[in-house]
């Protein structure tokens, strides 16, 4: 729902940084997960602190999804400000195909990852850990870039919409 706001709700807000956090959190300091598999893949089992370190990785991806979700549900049901004018319109319809995207991404690494820590599915874990990883990487890029491309090109405010309000 695109409208004359001009900035995104306190929740859009706190829930934007809180899944950034969350994201981040699990693509910087993934060791735990990766710890518990080799033990698993090579002993047999993990110890107690492997499977605690691996829970933390998969609540927090758990958690991502959760968020995502409630994320959707506002986007879908609260006003959100509408695109700035001074982007281009390629560039809008890239922006839109992205945040799609993202939103599938954010969506399809916690249930892979589920799948594979959960279910067993190598496959899954493969998926989860190869090419969706990187195109989440790739989006992040893209999407900082597009930020700053509209604070000090075309000199919007997208960034305060997304922080102060």
């Amino acid at each position: 729902m695109a409208s004359d706001t001009v900035s995104y709700s306190v929740s859009q807000r706190i829930l934007h940084w809180l899944v950034v956090a969350l994201v981040f959190f699990n693509l910087l300091l993934p060791e735990g997960m990766e710890e518990w598999n080799r033990a698993v893949r090579q002993a047999g089992a993990a110890t107690a602190e492997q499977v605690a370190s691996a829970n933390l990785h998969a609540y927090a991806g758990i958690l991502i999804a959760i968020l995502t979700v409630w994320r959707i549900v506002l986007r879908l049901t609260m006003k959100s400000p509408a695109l700035p004018v001074e982007e281009p319109p390629i560039f809008r319809i890239a922006a839109k195909a992205a945040h799609g995207l993202l939103y599938v991404l954010l969506l399809a690494l916690p249930l892979t990852g589920a799948g594979a820590y959960y279910l067993g599915n190598e496959q899954a874990g493969d998926f989860h850990g190869g090419p969706l990883k990187a195109l989440l990487w790739l989006l992040i890029v893209a999407h900082v870039l597009g930020v700053l491309a509209h604070q000090f090109y075309w000199k919007t405010n997208v960034m305060k919409r997304r922080t102060v309000g």
